[in-house]
């Protein structure tokens, strides 16, 4: 094992743990809870994972940043989906919680962060082109 000296080791665990780390997209320098509610205002799912895709940090941070997505993807679907529609929904995202179970490291995180958002984002454009051009955003 290598020696790692203890003051980059603290600085390393200090960037790690801070729920305030800065991310900069849109070409500003914004903290991760920003960042989410960007994601929550943004006018539609599509949108919400473009700003996810740009902002992402590919470390654990992405988990939050996925379910804002997650939920913005959601409001276009979840209401009108059936039980069985719901647990086929709840299956695929069960696949991508299972996907990196194996694998350690934060970028696993962000892969299953990533893996959840884009089967709520493939929903999402299903419930809208089935509901018409009008709905699309």
């Amino acid at each position: 094992m290598r020696w790692v000296p203890w003051a980059v080791l603290a600085v390393v665990l200090a960037f790690s743990a801070s729920p305030a780390l800065a991310v900069v997209c849109q070409n500003t320098s914004m903290s991760l809870e920003e960042v989410v509610d960007v994601i929550s205002a943004a006018p539609g799912c599509e949108r919400a994972m473009k700003i996810f895709g740009d902002c992402s940090l590919g470390t654990s941070g992405d988990i939050r940043l996925g379910a804002a997505v997650e939920k913005k993807c959601e409001a276009d679907f979840m209401t009108r989906l059936g039980r069985p529609e719901k647990r086929a929904y709840q299956g695929k995202m069960r696949v991508c919680d299972h996907k990196y179970n194996n694998e350690s490291g934060t970028m696993y995180r962000s892969f299953t962060a990533f893996c959840r958002a884009e089967v709520a984002q493939r929903y999402s454009r299903q419930a809208l082109k089935a509901a018409g051009p009008s709905k699309v955003r």
